[in-house]
């Protein structure tokens, strides 16, 4: 454990070549909610506005301090921040590298990686999840004999994500009541909770997955490594269907109800919240620790530091936030209407609206009955409870309706 230390201090002391500590910021707003101390480590201030820089950076760091090769090639697969992070370190260090991507990144983190690596790197889009892109990363660094770097299974990796526990101790004055830590593939929670066993073992550590993808509560569920049958693509920054192995051997010690899910479309209040209010752009997984404090007990009085791991957000995503945020709000439904074929039938529909209802989506499909047709139809408003009304509306004037807002395998096909 001494030693694990060490090497993180010295992999600190590397990363200031690059940039300075990331900021951690008291946030007033959040912490008058919870009547806590609530600070923010700002992960999405780093050069590639995000943690993954730091991992990278050490793996790379640590093998071309072996001087076996001149000519190192570096192999990566990547939703997008750790492909940043090494694309960015591949510049640094003036070496090739292949970035492999899933063919569902969002533009804008493919976009960042060409500006980072410039000519050092090469992008290869495969895959429709990270779990394939792995698997033809890692085949192709077999074949070309060059180094795989791994997003999180890795020594060296979590050795530079441990960097982050050792700012924050530095930056506050004791040690915290609590971390929240974000995990996707478990690099940062684990090195950051192998650091904290010596430096802080008093302070609690809780994990924050998205409920599409829970691999690490999975896993201490069942007492060893699962793979999930299907991961929910939307936080694409912890997308994973599996746990890392190494981070793994580290997070086996906790308990599965340390391990918070936080509902996608919950995670899109948040950092709308935290657009609006703070001005924070956060991606998804970077909202993951703020979204879960709603799920704590007990955090008055205390000292409570949120990992916010990544701030690359593409806003061409920003209507689909706005839309899943409204739906998991209350705000907006989606319904199948069934309407009598007859003249007059839509206005007496329409006149059950109130005055704060607002239609978005309205399709209307007549069949081959004659006496109903069936619409769909998406409506807002302000308030949850005028939704609420409007249902208790329909019931009342006896229209059949399905509500289809939540309905996942209607939704995909029919919004």
């Amino acid at each position: 454990m001494e030693n694990f230390v060490a090497s993180v201090r010295l992999a600190e002391a590397a990363l200031r070549d690059l940039f300075e500590p990331t900021p951690l910021q008291r946030n007033d707003h959040l912490s008058a909610r919870y009547n806590a101390d609530i600070w923010l480590k700002r992960e999405d201030l780093t050069p590639v506005r995000s943690y993954k820089l730091r991992g990278a950076f050490n793996a790379m760091r640590k093998f071309m301090a072996q001087g076996q090769r001149t000519d190192a090639h570096f192999v990566c697969a990547s939703a997008g921040n750790h492909a940043q992070g090494m694309a960015f370190a591949c510049r640094h260090f003036g070496v090739r590298g292949t970035v492999f991507m899933p063919v569902t990144t969002p533009q804008q983190k493919i976009q960042k990686t060409r500006v980072f690596g410039g000519d050092s790197v090469e992008i290869v889009m495969t895959g429709d999840y990270f779990d394939q892109t792995l698997a033809a990363a890692q085949a192709f660094a077999a074949e070309k004999q060059a180094v795989f770097l791994s997003p999180f299974d890795s020594a060296d990796v979590m050795e530079g994500q441990a960097t982050v526990a050792l700012e924050i101790m530095s930056q506050l004055p004791t040690a915290p009541d609590l971390i929240v830590l974000p995990v996707g593939g478990g690099g940062l929670s684990a090195g950051i909770a192998r650091y904290l066993r010596s430096d802080a073992p008093q302070t609690q550590l809780i994990f924050a997955e998205p409920l599409g993808g829970g691999s690490l509560q999975a896993a201490l569920e069942n007492g060893a490594l699962v793979t999930l049958p299907a991961v929910d693509g939307f936080v694409d920054g912890a997308a994973v269907a599996r746990i890392g192995a190494l981070p793994f051997e580290e997070l086996s010690r906790f308990s599965p109800k340390d391990v918070h899910l936080a509902p996608e479309d919950r995670i899109c209040i948040t950092m709308l919240e935290m657009l609006n209010t703070e001005g924070m752009v956060l991606e998804p997984a970077g909202a993951l620790a703020v979204d879960i404090l709603a799920d704590l007990d007990d955090l008055a009085g205390k000292t409570v530091v949120c990992i916010c791991s990544g701030g690359n957000f593409d806003f061409e995503r920003l209507p689909e936030v706005k839309e899943r945020a409204q739906r998991f709000a209350g705000k907006k439904k989606y319904l199948i209407l069934r309407m009598p074929q007859r003249p007059g039938a839509l206005r007496e529909f329409l006149e059950l609206l109130g005055p704060d209802d607002d239609i978005t989506r309205f399709e209307y499909l007549k069949k081959s009955a004659r006496n109903f047709g069936s619409i769909l139809i998406g409506i807002e408003s302000s308030d949850p409870a005028n939704l609420t009304a409007l249902m208790q509306r329909l019931d009342h004037a006896d229209l059949t309706y399905r509500d289809i807002t939540r309905d996942s395998i209607l939704s995909e096909f029919l919004i």
